[in-house]
């Protein structure tokens, strides 16, 4: 009999790097093994994510569209107003979402009435009893601790890429600041979604160092979100190539064999993957993803509700009832 994985947090990255390289067929059936271990195969996460502020965003991630500095088709729209967001949360439940995240392009959250309003959609959407996340860019402990309190489940933070080519990407604020804003969640008791994007123009090497820094922190993420690249015309990434769905089969099974109980989400990318691939996502170790009626992740095209439902019942899959403790 096979004993269970060992949930570790000293992974190296030349022991993360030979897992990775592995052949695909075996990397997968190990990390299928694992997933069995601390998963149910058969049930994937649907979560919702709603952009409650879109756009004029002043930092500069070079594969982001809301970036106020690039000209993209992308439109400028304010805080939304909390029945209007609690309205969406209600429509997610419906249709089979147990987390709703709550999304705003901002640099950093600031103690004004904005920050009010956000405190009260969580409010909101908590008392639906959905998991309720949000991604609002850097926070305090303070700030941090508010939203605890108001009910926030996890909070997003995503490193991106590797410490050594974050700087490729990103200027206006550092890995050391990401890495500070995902302490306070964790101080506050809030559990932390934290992943990155594939296809920056990064190398196998980078991408080790992201998953190493991840699976070393004192207690893995309960979220890791596997982007790929979403090509934004007007942005500095625009005309970089589409990521190979085998890199995200990859990237998906090693980070299931290094953390075993973490929530894996096959984010970004999905629209450009065949239901083949995605099969082959899930079969990995994937056990969440975004979805929705407003066929956005954000603002990149995503898969259709309906094409979801269909894909789930073709590859024999429930959506997962909410693992929100009471």
């Amino acid at each position: 009999m096979t004993s269970r994985a060992a949930i570790r947090n000293n992974w190296t990255k030349e022991e993360i790097q030979a897992i990775y390289d592995l052949p695909i067929m075996e990397l997968v059936y190990r990390a299928a093994s694992v997933h069995r271990q601390y998963h149910n195969p058969n049930e994937v996460q649907v979560s919702t994510l709603l952009s409650i502020k879109t756009g004029g965003c002043p930092e500069d991630c070079s594969y982001c569209g809301q970036a106020a500095r690039y000209h993209t088709d992308i439109k400028v729209q304010r805080l939304l107003a909390v029945e209007t967001v609690v309205g969406h949360a209600k429509k997610a439940k419906a249709n089979g979402s147990s987390r709703f995240c709550m999304a705003a392009a901002w640099r950093e959250v600031r103690d004004n009435r904005d920050f009010d309003q956000v405190i009260e959609m969580v409010k909101g959407v908590n008392a639906l009893d959905m998991e309720v996340c949000c991604t609002l860019g850097m926070l305090t402990e303070s700030q941090a601790k508010r939203l605890q309190e108001a009910g926030l489940y996890a909070y997003n933070h995503n490193l991106d890429t590797s410490e050594s080519h974050y700087k490729d990407i990103i200027s206006t604020r550092t890995y050391d600041q990401r890495l500070n804003t995902i302490q306070s969640v964790r101080k506050a008791g809030i559990t932390v979604c934290s992943g990155g994007i594939i296809g920056l123009g990064e190398t196998d090497q980078d991408r080790i160092a992201m998953l190493c820094t991840l699976s070393t922190m004192e207690q893995h993420p309960e979220s890791v979100p596997i982007n790929a690249l979403a090509r934004v015309k007007g942005t500095p990434l625009e005309d970089l190539p589409k990521t190979d769905s085998w890199e995200m089969v990859r990237m998906i099974a090693t980070a299931r064999i290094i953390m075993p109980k973490t929530m894996v989400r096959l984010s970004a990318g999905r629209l450009e993957m065949s239901e083949a691939e995605q099969g082959w996502c899930f079969f990995a170790g994937a056990n969440s993803i975004f979805s929705g009626e407003e066929q956005t992740l954000l603002v990149t095209p995503n898969p259709a509700l309906d094409q979801d439902q269909l894909l789930f019942q073709k590859l024999g899959l429930t959506p997962m009832i909410s693992t929100k403790k009471k």
